[in-house]
């Protein structure tokens, strides 16, 4: 009865009852092999906690983190599958993939003077490279891809008519072709904004409108019972200006009159550059200005001694003004500089149209000698010349490099017009009445076309990028994007003082300006701020500070940079002197020649 009482099996736990089962600790599948758990009776005994001691363990102790997160595996075991990777590591980049998003040249760390500047270009530069690989990577995931139109064999592209184009496309592009019957009150000159989205007319009798061209929408419809010369749109689709009769007005999308420039008057063409917040207007009168829409204060007035300025376009790349006079010279400026960077003889007669591409490398020029110029901006000399039956009015560059022209009532687009002179146009189209303006909509296969009896907008496959930034042109962006887009961009707006023909000296040192400085600081104190001071040797107890002494310590320190300077001017020597040959070895046997 007492070993009945006093446990239910030899061996057991004392005080009776059924024998618990140990309970196996589950495997999971990413885990190797687990070890044995060990009986709670070998578990060592827990240490009493301080009172004010943190229970949160710290991340380098033993039994940290990595406890808590359990064990990490290397190896075959720590993978699903149980199989090492047979490429390990980030895929390969194609250099052509990575130079496509590099911007401009690559900083030299080793030049720079202290080991913190080094340091800080060195990591910048490092994530301008992950900047580049990473955008490089992420083109395979952008939706769309550019094409050109193809005809059939033996079929030119020429002879496609826009309704043809027009039936072969799905129907919202078919839609973006479309004509507006505007007889009344044209020509007309037109606009895109940045994004892309919204179109602006202006009529040679008056009549401005704005609209979502893409839907139809419109904005505004006035007319300001004065004649009309230009219209361009401003940082947003909110404001725009109009060069009218006498002075330049600046509007809303409302249609309600917010400023009168009268500062700025017979103005005949407008460029806006959207990084600068500068309208840079040519006026009949020969003077080129320049108005910083932001604070709206008049940043620069340059009389151009040109003549009338009726040919104006703009470089996307550095922001210089291009303007085309009747002498056949294009002339470049910018609002630093009083006189013109640079004068180009393009033409043998006047200059009737020009354009310059994204890239800001190339520009094509014509004039009334008809023919259409290629140049190459980086040289600033022509790569090859066209002769078009009437010349071409308007030109104007899309954002992938055709090129549209305005002969008459006729508009041709032309097709790698830098790679070699074009035998034929990619498109043509005959409008109803010769044209008045030409514009590339932004990131859409879409040429508009101002002329007599109102606006038509042309299908050009290839024409715009396929993608775009939705940070920088963003054509659906709601108002709170637009209004945030808009703070940003007055805060990185660029000073007009850094407006030059390269952009690139930006990041370099003035060494003449500086040393030029330095003389005529040095001329006003009459001493030299910068010069090292005099060496004078430290005094020294038991008596080693006596007068020769400090004498010999003196012509020690005189001597070493006496040395120092007569061994840089011998390399300086040695590198200016030519190698000389090395002579012929003497032999004891050449006393005894003759």
């Amino acid at each position: 009865m007492e070993a009945a009482a006093g446990s239910g099996a030899p061996g057991g736990p004392p005080g009776g009852g059924p024998k618990k089962k140990r309970e196996k600790r589950l495997q999971r599948y990413w885990e190797g092999a687990s070890e044995p758990v060990a009986p709670a009776a070998a578990a060592p005994p827990k240490a009493k906690k301080r009172r004010n001691e943190k229970s949160r363990p710290r991340a380098g102790a033993k039994g940290g983190l990595q406890t808590r997160k359990g064990p990490r595996l290397l190896g075959a075991k720590g993978r699903i599958s149980g199989k090492r990777d047979p490429f390990p590591g980030a895929a390969p980049l194609p250099p052509h993939k990575v130079k496509k998003f590099q911007r401009g040249q690559k900083s030299r760390p080793a030049e720079a003077s202290s080991r913190r500047l080094r340091e800080r270009l060195a990591a910048l530069e490092q994530k301008v490279e992950l900047a580049a690989e990473q955008a490089a990577r992420m083109e395979l995931l952008l939706p769309e891809e550019p094409g050109f139109l193809e005809g059939d064999p033996g079929e030119d592209t020429c002879t496609i008519a826009q309704s043809d184009i027009a039936s072969a496309v799905d129907i919202a592009s078919a839609a973006k072709h479309f004509e507006l019957t505007l007889s009344q009150f044209g020509p007309y000159r037109v606009d895109y904004t940045r994004p892309g989205r919204h179109l602006l007319l202006g009529g040679r009798r008056g009549h401005v409108a704005a609209l979502d061209w893409q839907t139809k929408a419109l904005l505004c419809e006035i007319n300001v019972m004065e004649t009309v010369t230009d219209v361009t749109w401003l940082h947003t689709e909110t404001m725009f200006a109009v060069a009218q009769r006498r002075w330049l007005y600046v509007y809303d999308n409302q249609g309600v009159e917010l400023n009168c420039l009268k500062r700025f008057n017979g103005v005949l063409r407008m460029e806006f550059l959207p990084y600068h917040f500068l309208l840079a207007t040519a006026s009949e009168t020969g003077f080129l200005q320049y108005l910083d829409i932001s604070v709206g204060k008049e940043v620069a007035t340059t009389c151009t001694r040109g003549g009338r300025l009726g040919v104006m376009g703009q470089n996307p790349a550095t922001a210089i003004v291009h303007l085309g006079h009747s002498n056949g010279t294009v002339t470049l400026w910018s609002p630093n500089v009083k006189e013109p960077l640079v004068r180009m003889l393009c033409h043998r007669g006047a200059v009737r149209a020009l354009a310059v591409d994204s890239s800001g490398t190339y520009m094509a020029t014509s004039g009334l000698d008809r023919k259409l110029r290629i140049y190459d901006l980086r040289a600033y000399r022509p790569l090859h010349s066209l002769v078009l039956p009437l010349g071409a009015g308007h030109l104007a560059f899309s954002q992938r490099g055709l090129l549209g022209a305005a002969c008459g009532d006729v508009v041709q687009v032309y097709r790698d017009v830098a790679l070699q002179p074009p035998d034929k146009p990619y498109l043509s189209h005959t409008l109803p009445r010769p044209a008045h303006g030409l514009r590339f909509c932004p990131f859409e296969d879409v040429l508009g076309t101002g002329h007599g009896t109102g606006f038509t907008s042309l299908l050009v496959p290839g024409a715009g990028q396929a993608n775009f930034d939705a940070l920088e042109n963003n054509p659906f962006r709601s108002r709170k994007q637009r209004q945030e887009w808009e703070v940003k961009a007055l805060l990185e707006k660029i000073p007009a003082e850094l407006i030059t023909l390269d952009p690139g000296q930006l990041g370099q040192v003035d060494a003449i300006t500086m040393e030029q400085k330095h003389r005529e600081r040095v001329d006003r104190l009459g001493f030299d701020p910068q010069a090292k001071p005099a060496f004078q040797p430290r005094r020294k107890l038991k008596g080693r500070s006596s007068a020769g002494s400090l004498l010999r310590r003196k012509k020690k320190v005189a001597n070493e940079e006496q040395r120092a300077k007569v061994r840089k001017s011998l390399e300086q020597q040695a590198k200016r002197e030519p190698p000389a040959a090395p002579r012929a070895r003497k032999s004891a046997l050449d006393r005894f020649r003759k």
